[in-house]
This record gives structure tokens, C-alpha cells and sequence, in this order.
């Protein structure tokens, strides 16, 4: 193992040791973060884990790449395409790091086939409660329990502090089919025959409206034909990937039979929705009361990537006020859950994503999703449809209480459905509806098993902490909520912020950061 590497570790463990001799829950510093959860990490309270951010290996015959936690996408990404080989899952954001992919549930357009990306890992390095060091494996008897307890249990079974992670074949380009269905049953059927395919590599889909909703299927290519049309999404005069779907969405309007097909560079591809968020930062531009085209997009482009609005959006506090939320509902109810959205929270586009959820082997049944093991593959083939739910709420739900009953009925819904939410974003639950919702048994036996029971719970650290009226909290905290309600001052702090932080130089500069310590 690499010296540094191993340095680095050693410290950790001495730092979770302190911790654990005073039974003492700390916070776990990364380094930036796309969540939308608020951090209470202080210099008391927190083992830092920054540094790990090198890609140590690049196996070409094992197609496997070695990874410490903080390594983002688009660094993973650079390293492995290098080599001729790609991630079986790449998260669409490049600031989304390798441990938060297996922490939390991450999935992306070829989700479909290979699951989230924690489904990808075939073993962990993990610093456990009690500061020992210890390997778990996805799929052999190595401590897999561990393994499948700590994935998407983000860090409350100990510190993850290496991966490795499978690879794939690359190909430097991708086949991208949009084709428009009509109906929300339309559009399941045509998600459920491009996910079919044998050849299908990545399946996803943008909903407009409950009537327009277009599929994006794509397949690896080698070359394209002489004549193709190139689309690329990740430079400044680029258009976005969202907006470049709604054109084609027109097209097809007036061809509702058609398939358009282009082709995109592999990396263009993978990151298609880091500029704009997916449709996110459009609401950027209807709060500073800025023109929406590509040339105010053009300007204003280097603060249009996920690292910088996520930095904005934890700091202006406008998270409060947008909902963003992922969750996964059983094919059968999409249906009825679309129209529950509609007629209860209006909010378009969706983004629709097949995720393959079932795991294979009986290993699985361990920890917080331990029903993933046990999905019934013969009605729901195994897979949830993830619905991206992000935007404001209607007028009527825009104050803060009411944003929060806002979310708690999406919550209540897919519980009601018997889907699940994704936990990287708010959640609003009462400790008892969450246990209710995900497996305590399974996940508090795991813990005990391995001395992390004195840690903070998944609930402690996901739940929103219920916000005291100002005027309760004294004249001060007041008049400080109501200067801060004065538009446009919490966004632009939140911009100030993210220039201060760097963030958006980073959005830039990251890619030409790769740091690949041994390429095999």
C-alpha cells in the first residue's frame, strides 16, 4: 500500500480512537460536498478526511481502479478513461466523490443494468468505531455484512478510506436516441424496452409535462458516421443539457413518431447536467430576475457548475426554499405518483432514472437498505423509477412551515407507495416514520457488531432540525431574519460565498487536477 496513503490512515484511526475512548460522535470533514444537508462539523468534533483524494491505481487486466473517498468523478473519470476504461456508474456531477457515492445512494443513467454506484465497489477499506483498520468485500465472506451495512449508511459504521471500484471498456463516444411519448404510461413502456436492450448502455428521461416526456437511450460507440452530428455539453458556449432536451422536445413535437440520434464525446456525456444542475440553476436566473438565454448563460457560466451552487445554496440558505429531493417509486406506481406530483406539487420537469435495486446475493440482506435484497424481482423486476423532484413549491407552500409540510406529504407519499427517498437531501421525518421506512434491526445489528454503536445514527445525521421562530429567539434574531428576507440578499451572500470559496474556479480548473499516484 502506498506510504502516504497508509500515513494518512494511521492518523485517522489514532483520531477515531480519541473519539471512541470518550464515546465522544464526531463529524467527518470531506472537503466540499453536494449534498444539500447543512453541516455541524467543528474543529472539536471532526476527523478530517480531505487529504484522501488520489486515484492509487488503474488496473487495466482487473478493470479495476483503486480510490481514496474525496476523489471526484470527473478526477476518477480522467484517470480511467486515460487507461481505455470507464466507471460502471459515474454520478452526472464532477464534484460527486467516490465515498459519498458508496455513503449515499448514488445512481445514474446506467443504473439501470448495474445498480447504484455502491453496487460497483467490490470491497472497502474502513476505519471502524473503535479505530481498528478492517477490509470488507461486496460479495465474498469477508466481512460483508460490513460491507452492504455501511453502503449508503453515510460514514455511521466508521470511516471508508479506500475503494476499489469496477471498471468498464470506454468508448470515446455515445449514441444518444431521444424519442417523445405522450402519456405516462407511454413513457414506462418505452423506458422498460430501451433498458431491454442488450446493447443499452445508458437510460434516462426529462419529463416536461404529465403529456411530453422525452427518453434519452444511449449506446457506446467507437466512431461515429462521417456525416453524424457532434453534440457536447461541458463547454461555456456549450448549451445546457436540459435545454438542449426541450429543443428536441420541439422537433419532436411536430414528429411525435421520430428518434433523433447524435453523438457525444464520452465525458461530454457523463457530465451532460453539471452546467445548470440538471434544470436546477434556471431558478437562479427567475430569483436575480436575469434573462434566460444562452447568452446570460454564457456569462454567467462559471458559476452554472454543481460545485459552485451547491456551495451557494448551502450558504444563501435558499435550500430552505427549493425543494430537492430524489426518491424511488415501484414501476406500478409511477402512474399514481405522477399525478399526485402534478395536482400536489406542480413541480416540472421530473428527471426519470431506472435504477436495478435487487442485489443478488443473500449476503445483502445487511443494514439500512438490507430490502434491497429482497425486492421481488417477478412485479418489480427488481429496479425502482427515481424521480429527481427539484424546484420551488406553489405559492401556497412557500413559507417555511408550509415548505416543510411540503416535503413531509412527498415523504409520506412514497412511503405510501411503498418506495423509498434518497437521503443526501433534507429530511423531515419523526424519528419513528423513519424507522418505520428503512431497517433499524438489521442496520443497529451491524453496528453493534462492529463498535459503531456509539456513533451518531443515519437519522441524527440526515434529519432537519426544526428552526425555532425568530421572533422567539430575541429582537436580534429578528431583525436578522428579516434583513435576510429582503430580496435578493440571501442569494447573494450565497454567491459572495462561492466566490470566496474558490468553488467556481475549481467548476474550471478540475479536470487538469487528476492525481493518479501509479497507472499499471
Amino acid at each position: 500500500m502506498d506510504n502516504e496513503h497508509s500515513e494518512t490512515v494511521r492518523a485517522i484511526s489514532a483520531r477515531v480512537k480519541h473519539f471512541a475512548a470518550a464515546k465522544r460522535p464526531f463529524r467527518i470533514y470531506h472537503g466540499s460536498t453536494n449534498s444539500t444537508r447543512g453541516s455541524q462539523r467543528r474543529p472539536d468534533n471532526t476527523v478530517d478526511t480531505s487529504s484522501l483524494n488520489r486515484v492509487l491505481d488503474v488496473d487495466i487486466e482487473k478493470k479495476t481502479a483503486l480510490v481514496e473517498p474525496n476523489v471526484p468523478m470527473d478526477t476518477l473519470v480522467a484517470a480511467t478513461v486515460a487507461k481505455g476504461l470507464v466507471p460502471l456508474v459515474v454520478m452526472e456531477f464532477p464534484g460527486i466523490t467516490a465515498g459519498g457515492g458508496f455513503s449515499g445512494t448514488s445512481g445514474e443513467s446506467s443504473s439501470f443494468r448495474y445498480g447504484p454506484f455502491d453496487a460497483t465497489v467490490n470491497w472497502i477499506e474502513i476505519v471502524l468505531g473503535t479505530g481498528e483498520l478492517v477490509r470488507a468485500s461486496r460479495i465474498t465472506d469477508d466481512k460483508t455484512d460490513l460491507f452492504w451495512g455501511a453502503a449508503s449508511a453515510f460514514g455511521t459504521l466508521g470511516v471508508v478510506t479506500l475503494l476499489e471500484v469496477q471498471l468498464q471498456d470506454a468508448m470515446p463516444f455515445v449514441r444518444l436516441s431521444y424519442t417523445l411519448q405522450g402519456t405516462v404510461q407511454g413513457s414506462m413502456r418505452q423506458i422498460r424496452d430501451e433498458i431491454a436492450r442488450d446493447d443499452a448502455d445508458y437510460v434516462d428521461a426529462i419529463m416536461f409535462s404529465k403529456t411530453a416526456t422525452v427518453v434519452c437511450s444511449g449506446d457506446y460507440i467507437k466512431e461515429p458516421p462521417v456525416s453524424a452530428v457532434i453534440s457536447r455539453f461541458t463547454r461555456s458556449y456549450d448549451p445546457w443539457f436540459y435545454v438542449h432536451v426541450r429543443r428536441m422536445l420541439q422537433r419532436l413535437a411536430e414528429a411525435p413518431d421520430a428518434t433523433i440520434t447524435e453523438y457525444v464525446p464520452l465525458v461530454d456525456y457523463l457530465f451532460r447536467y453539471d452546467r445548470g444542475g440538471f434544470w436546477v440553476a434556471k431558478y437562479s436566473f427567475d430569483y436575480f430576475l436575469v434573462p434566460f438565454n444562452r447568452i446570460t448563460r454564457f456569462v454567467l457560466n462559471p458559476f452554472m457548475h454543481t460545485r459552485t451552487m451547491y456551495r451557494a445554496l448551502h450558504k444563501s440558505g435558499l435550500a430552505d426554499f427549493y425543494m430537492v429531493q430524489d426518491v424511488g417509486v415501484p414501476y406500478d406506481k409511477v402512474d399514481e405518483f405522477v399525478d399526485w406530483l402534478e395536482s400536489t406539487l406542480g413541480i416540472y420537469p421530473l428527471w426519470l432514472c431506472p435504477l436495478l435495486l435487487a442485489r443478488s446475493s443473500l449476503n445483502a440482506e445487511h443494514g439500512l437498505h438490507s430490502n434491497f435484497a429482497r425486492l421481488n424481482k417477478d412485479t418489480s423486476e427488481g429496479r425502482l423509477m427515481n424521480f429527481g423532484v427539484w424546484g420551488p413549491l406553489p405559492s401556497g407552500l412557500s413559507d417555511q412551515s408550509a415548505f416543510v409540510q411540503g416535503n413531509r406529504l412527498l415523504e409520506q407519499k412514497v412511503q405510501e407507495l411503498g418506495g423509498k427517498k434518497w437521503l443526501y437531501a433534507h429530511a423531515y421525518y419523526t424519528e419513528d416514520e423513519f424507522w418505520a421506512h428503512y431497517d433499524r434491526q438489521s442496520y443497529d445489528r451491524v453496528r453493534a457488531k462492529y463498535g459503531a454503536e456509539w456513533l451518531p445514527t443515519v437519522y441524527d445525521k440526515v434529519k432537519v432540525e426544526e428552526k425555532q421562530d425568530a421572533a422567539a429567539r430575541g429582537l436580534v434574531a429578528w431583525l436578522l431574519a428579516w434583513f435576510w428576507a429582503i430580496w435578493p440578499m440571501r442569494g447573494l451572500y450565497g454567491v459572495v460565498m462561492a466566490i470566496l470559496g474558490g468553488d467556481y474556479l475549481m467548476a474550471s480548473a478540475a479536470t487538469a487536477q487528476t492525481k493518479v499516484l501509479k497507472q499499471s
